[in-house]
């Protein structure tokens, strides 16, 4: 029999011939660095579970961003530590709270990187929920919507360029923008954390922004894994109230969900590569047992593959280098 007309052989001989037929592209332009911004000073800590990655103190924070900058990050993602919690939450939407410092600090050294401010309770209450509790220790969804929107705000006149909301309270972006656009801040876009699933690989993040439940879990308000067509109605809810941009968290046990969701909408889609996605990875790199550079360009292609525009990942200022 002849050898059939078509060998796709012919095209992956060389590096060269396979660069210049890749269907997926990754690019320095799709990143995003999430930083974690500590009360203090002199602070420039490594995180345990997240090797390569530390917590800032505002001080040590500048020459950080123009390092960004000067690689080519376009954003930043800022997770703020503070000194102290309360049951109100005060430190996410004061005046003086961490993240609204380090968004000021951003547009004095570095004022065309992009700021993004994770907009969230978890981080700031004693309890570590990302909301108010009732009397059972459940979250209060409509009161809750009150700090988060003055959280927006503060964020806003801090100099947030986007406002990215991650506690999955339902209703949140329409509030948000609309405490936005009355305060006269109607161009800062919202990234809604739109399908945000409980996760079992948010373990080192936890330990990188001290945000562990005092008690019970977040199960009652993010969603479960198993399901997908809930996350589609999560999006287009969030697109409906005034949406900017969606993503999905995490990434790489969710690319069926990135895909879904680029079929459903014509908004630009974030995915975040989370913390335990990282850590495994470099675990495994420690060991000898995966190429590091690798293993994180191929899950990263992965995700741009199956649909997103925007990887927000801890290997952004790696990928940088390794991009170019």
């Amino acid at each position: 029999m002849a050898f059939p007309v078509h060998r796709p052989r012919r095209l992956r001989r060389t590096a060269t011939l396979r660069r210049l037929v890749a269907e997926t592209r990754l690019s320095v332009d799709q990143l995003v660095y999430p930083l974690f911004i500590t009360a203090g000073h002199g602070i420039q800590s490594e995180i345990g579970a997240m090797p390569g990655q530390f917590r800032w103190s505002l001080d040590r924070l500048g020459p950080e961003l123009e390092q960004i900058a000067e690689l080519g990050v376009p954003a930043v993602l800022f997770f703020g530590i503070p000194a102290e919690k309360d049951l109100a939450a005060t430190g996410a939407w004061h005046d003086q709270g961490v993240v609204q410092q380090a968004l000021r600090l951003c547009k004095q050294v570095a004022p065309d990187l992009l700021a993004v401010a994770d907009t969230c309770l978890c981080e700031y209450t004693s309890h570590g929920h990302c909301g108010l509790l009732d009397d059972t220790g459940a979250v209060l969804n409509d009161p809750t919507l009150e700090l988060l929107t003055r959280t927006a705000v503060a964020q806003a006149a801090a100099g947030a360029d986007i406002i990215a909301p991650s506690d999955m309270m339902d209703g949140r972006i329409g509030a948000i923008r609309t405490a936005l656009d009355a305060a006269g801040f109607d161009q800062v876009a919202i990234l809604s954390y739109a399908a945000k699933y409980a996760s079992a690989f948010y373990g080192p993040f936890r330990e990188a922004a001290d945000s562990a439940p005092a008690f019970g879990d977040r199960r009652g308000y993010q969603m479960d894994p198993p399901n997908r067509r809930e996350a589609l109605k999560e999006v287009l809810n969030d697109v409906a109230e005034g949406a900017d941009l969606v993503m999905v968290k995490p990434a790489l046990a969710y690319l069926d969900i990135i895909r879904e969701v680029r079929n459903a909408v014509d908004l630009p889609l974030a995915a975040y590569q989370v913390s335990g996605e990282y850590s495994m990875v470099k675990a495994a790199a420690a060991a000898g047992w995966v190429d590091e550079r690798r293993a994180a360009l191929e899950t990263l292609t992965s995700i741009s593959r199956a649909g997103a525009d925007i990887l927000i990942t801890y290997w952004a200022k790696d990928l940088c280098d390794w991009l170019r």
